[in-house]
């Protein structure tokens, strides 16, 4: 996950960014502008099943899965 305050810290005083500009940067745009490479990690099964795990489609118990 990342670490926001950290973030928001190095792009308004490290960057000199408004906050507007912060917030309207891609986690990729911002990436870039802290120096890291532009190569990108792929997503193996591990990362995807975490990431349904801490945003799932459907609620448990919602009405759509008792369908």
């Amino acid at each position: 996950m990342f670490n926001w305050p950290e973030l928001l810290r190095v792009g308004l005083q490290g960057l000199r960014l408004k906050p507007e500009e912060f917030w309207a940067l891609t986690p990729f745009e911002l990436r870039i502008m802290l120096g890291e490479s532009g190569v990108s990690r792929t997503l193996n099964r591990t990362g995807l099943e975490a990431l349904l795990e801490a945003y799932p489609d459907k609620q448990k118990g919602s009405e759509d899965e008792r369908h």
